[in-house]
C-alpha cells in the first residue's frame, strides 16, 4: 500500500488516532462500569477499535478473526456475568475493592515500563516480508492447528456448562 501524502495523511493519523483513543475508553469503560452489561458493551467497544488498529497495520485477517472472535464471544461473556452474578443490581454491593489503589499503581507500572520499552527500542525500517497467503493460513489453520483449536472449544463448553451448574437454583 502506499504510503498518503499531505492532508490524506493528516487524515490517517487523525483516524489513528481516534482509533487509540475510542479503544482506550472502551477497556477504561469497561472495567469501571458498574452495570455488567454496560462493562460488557465497553470490553466490545475496546475489541473492535483492536481490531480498527489491526486494519492500520494492515493485518485484515486479525481484524476480521478479531471482530469474529473476540467481538462475538462478548455474548457468552454476557451470559457468564448474569448467570453467576446473583445481586447483579444491588446498590450494597461495592464498586471498588480494596485492592484498586495497589492495581492502579502496578497498571501505572506496567504501562510506564512498556512505553520506556518502546521509546527505547530501535525499531528495523527494512523492507517487509512477503504477506503469507490466506489460503495457506487457512490450511494451517484446519491441518497443523486443529487440535488447538479443538482443545479450546471443549475447554469453553466445560466453562459454560460449569457455569450453569453453579448458576442453578435448586
Amino acid at each position: 500500500m502506499p504510503e498518503p501524502v499531505g492532508p490524506l495523511r493528516v487524515a490517517a493519523q487523525a483516524a489513528f488516532y481516534v482509533a487509540a483513543a475510542l479503544t482506550l475508553a472502551g477497556a477504561w469503560f469497561a472495567v469501571s462500569a458498574r452495570n455488567l452489561f454496560r462493562a460488557a458493551m465497553g470490553l466490545a467497544g475496546a475489541l473492535f477499535g483492536v481490531a480498527v488498529l489491526y486494519l492500520f497495520l494492515e493485518a485484515e485477517f486479525l481484524a476480521v478473526a478479531q471482530l469474529l472472535i473476540y467481538v462475538g464471544a462478548i455474548v457468552t461473556l454476557i451470559i457468564f456475568g448474569v448467570m453467576l452474578t446473583a445481586r447483579i443490581d444491588d446498590p450494597a454491593v461495592r464498586r471498588w475493592n480494596r485492592q484498586a489503589g495497589l492495581c492502579a499503581a502496578a497498571a501505572l507500572a506496567v504501562g510506564g515500563g512498556l512505553c520506556w520499552g518502546v521509546l527505547t527500542q530501535t525499531w528495523d525500517t527494512g523492507p517487509p516480508t512477503a504477506p503469507v497467503p490466506l489460503a495457506v493460513l487457512g490450511r494451517a489453520l484446519v491441518s497443523v492447528y486443529l487440535l488447538p483449536f479443538e482443545l479450546l472449544s471443549l475447554l469453553l463448553l466445560g466453562a459454560l456448562v460449569g457455569a450453569i451448574v453453579i448458576a442453578r437454583r435448586d
